[in-house]
C-alpha cells in the first residue's frame, strides 16, 4: 500500500468517525443535556451558587412610579353627577431591596429570608414635589371606619357622631407624602380611643419604607430545579387563610424575584404577592429580546381576575355570595382589616366595560398598564419587568349612614404603582457569557459535524488527485512507435523486425 494510499484510508475512516459521531450526538442531545444537567445544579439558592448574591441583593436598579387620581368634581358627584378624574404623577421612587436575614433551614434544602424594602425620591424622574402637591380623593379611613360600623346600628350611630365632630368627609385633599406614607387622621384618633388596635396613622404605603412582608421559606432547588425559587411558606404557613376554598389559599410560585432555569413556551408560571393577598400566574404572551439576550414574556391572562362566571375556580376570592365583583377585579378586604379595598389593573385594564364608563378619565392601555415579565428562558433571569396594580375604593350605599343612601356601588380608583426593572449592563454581560457557553457546548456535536464535512471535501480532493496521478501515469507508460518504418507500417504497428535464421548446414 502506497503512502498516498494510506492518507485516502485514513482520511476517510475519520471522516466516516467525525460524521457519525457528530450526527448521533445530535440526534441523542447528548451535549445540550450536559449543559441543561449542569445548568439545574448550579442555579441553585446556596451559598457559593453562582446566583446566591444576586438574589440576596439584586443588582438591576428598582423604580417605583405612583399615579393618582385627581377628583375634579367632589360637589357635583355628591349630588348625583358621573366622577371624573384626572391621573397625576409620576412620582418616582428608586427603590432598594434586599434579602435580610438569610439563613439555611431543614438541612439546606431550604433558605428562609426577609424581603426588605426602601425607596428613596427621585426629583428628576417626577411631575412635582410629594411635599406639596395635592390630590383630592377618596377618604379611605372615612369608609374603612364606615364599613365596619355599618354591620350594627349603634355602631354606625357612634361613627355618625365622630365622624360629625372631626369633619370628615367622603372625600379628603391631602399631599402625596401623606396620602403614601401616612398621616395622622382625625377620625382614627377618635376611633382608637376606644378601640386600641385601631392605628391613629393612614398611608398607603405606610410602614412599607425599610420595612419587609414578613419571612419566606424558598426551596433552593437543589432537588428539583423546578422548585428553585418557590415559596413554601409565609410568616410560618404553608396556606393561607384570608379566602373561602384551599385552592385560593394555596402559596403557589415565587415571590416575583427568582424563576426556574429552561423555561417552555407552553409553562404556567405562578408568583405569590403578598399585596394582593394571593397567588397569580402568568402565561407565555411573545418572544421579546433585551440588550440581545432573548426572553419570553409572560403576562396575566384575562381569567386571572375574570368573574366567577368566566372563570369557577375565581369563587373562592368572593367575600361573600353578595360580595363577588365583576371581571377585572379583586376585593382585598379580608387582607386589609376589612377596609372596602380593591385591586385591579390600572384604569381597570382587563375589566368590564361598565367599570371604565363609570368613572370620567378611565382609558386602558395594554402599551402602560400591562403587568408583564420578560424571563431569559434558558436561565430564568429576569431581564425586564413591570408590574402595574391599582388600589380602589368601593363605594356604595352603607346601612346607618344615611348620606350614602343616594350612592351606587362604584369602583373608586385612588392610585397605580408601576414598579418596573431592566437588566443591568454588567448582569446582561454575564449572562451573555452564560448564554454563548451554552450554545457552543449544547452545538458542539454540529461542530463534529461540521469537521466531519471537511475531512470530507479533503478526503474528495485527495482521491480526484490520486485519479489523475493514476491516469497521467497509464498514459506514460503506453506503446509509441520508435522508426518511421515502425510509422509507415500499414498494419498499423505489428510489424517485427526479423534477421535471416542461420543455415545449419553452412
Amino acid at each position: 500500500m502506497t503512502r498516498r494510499s494510506c492518507a485516502i484510508y485514513a482520511v476517510g475512516t475519520i471522516c466516516a468517525g467525525l460524521l457519525i459521531t457528530g450526527i448521533g450526538l445530535f440526534v441523542l442531545q447528548t451535549f445540550r443535556t450536559l449543559m441543561h444537567n449542569r445548568l439545574k445544579k448550579e442555579l441553585i439558592l446556596v451559598e457559593g451558587s453562582r446566583v446566591f448574591d444576586s438574589w440576596k441583593t439584586p443588582p438591576p436598579p428598582v423604580y417605583m412610579e405612583f399615579f393618582f387620581f385627581n377628583v375634579t368634581n367632589v360637589d357635583e358627584f355628591l349630588k348625583g353627577a358621573q366622577p371624573e378624574v384626572t391621573q397625576v404623577g409620576p412620582y418616582t421612587y428608586r427603590e432598594y431591596r434586599y434579602k435580610d436575614n438569610v439563613s439555611m433551614v431543614e438541612n439546606g434544602t431550604r433558605v428562609s429570608a426577609y424581603n426588605t424594602k426602601s425607596f428613596v425620591f427621585l426629583r428628576e424622574r417626577s411631575v412635582g414635589d410629594p411635599a406639596v402637591d395635592n390630590i383630592t380623593t377618596v377618604n379611605i379611613p372615612a369608609w374603612a371606619v364606615m364599613t365596619k360600623a355599618s354591620v350594627s346600628f349603634w355602631k354606625a350611630s357612634m361613627a355618625n357622631v365622630m365622624m360629625n365632630a372631626v369633619r370628615s368627609g367622603f372625600f379628603t385633599t391631602r399631599t402625596v407624602d401623606e396620602l403614601l406614607w401616612g398621616y395622622e387622621d382625625p377620625l382614627l384618633v377618635r376611633v382608637s380611643a376606644s378601640a386600641p388596635e385601631v392605628g391613629k396613622v393612614f398611608g398607603l404605603m405606610y410602614k412599607k419604607n425599610g420595612s419587609n412582608d414578613g419571612e419566606f421559606v424558598y426551596h433552593t432547588g437543589e432537588q428539583n430545579y423546578m422548585d428553585y425559587g418557590r415559596v413554601q411558606t409565609w410568616k410560618g404557613q404553608s396556606q393561607l387563610k384570608f379566602w373561602k376554598t384551599d385552592d385560593s389559599n394555596s402559596i403557589n410560585g415565587s415571590d416575583g424575584s427568582a424563576f426556574h432555569p429552561l423555561l417552555e413556551k407552553n409553562e404556567r408560571i405562578y408568583i405569590f404577592t403578598p399585596d394582593l393577598c394571593r397567588s397569580i400566574y402568568m402565561e407565555m404572551e411573545k418572544e421579546v429580546e433585551v440588550k440581545g439576550i432573548p426572553a419570553y414574556r409572560f403576562t396575566p391572562p384575562s381569567s386571572v381576575l375574570a368573574s366567577k362566571e368566566e372563570n369557577p375556580a375565581n369563587e373562592g376570592f368572593c367575600v361573600t355570595p353578595k360580595e363577588c365583583l365583576g371581571t377585572g377585579l379583586l376585593k382585598v378586604s379580608p387582607c386589609r382589616n376589612g377596609a372596602p379595598v380593591v385591586a385591579s389593573f390600572p384604569h381597570f385594564y382587563l375589566g368590564e366595560e361598565r367599570y371604565v364608563a363609570a368613572i370620567k378619565g378611565m382609558s386602558p392601555q395594554r402599551e402602560h398598564h400591562q403587568t408583564f415579565l420578560d424571563l431569559n428562558p434558558t436561565t430564568g433571569v429576569i431581564v425586564r419587568a413591570n408590574k402595574r396594580a391599582q388600589i380602589n375604593i368601593l363605594i356604595k350605599k352603607l346601612s346607618g349612614f344615611p348620606k350614602t343612601r343616594g350612592f351606587n356601588d362604584t369602583i373608586f380608583p385612588v392610585m397605580f404603582l408601576n414598579e418596573s426593572v431592566v437588566i443591568d449592563d454588567a448582569s446582561a454581560a454575564r449572562v451573555h457569557k452564560l448564554l454563548s457557553i451554552v450554545k457552543v457546548v449544547s452545538n458542539f456535536p454540529l461542530i463534529i459535524v461540521g469537521l466531519g464535512v471537511i475531512m470530507f471535501l479533503v478526503l474528495v480532493v485527495l482521491l480526484v488527485i490520486d485519479r489523475r496521478q493514476k491516469t497521467s501515469a497509464e498514459e506514460d507508460t503506453s506503446y509509441s512507435p520508435v522508426n518511421d518504418k515502425e510509422k509507415d507500417d500499414p498494419q498499423n504497428g505489428t510489424f517485427i523486425g526479423l534477421t535471416a535464421k542461420a543455415d545449419p548446414q553452412a
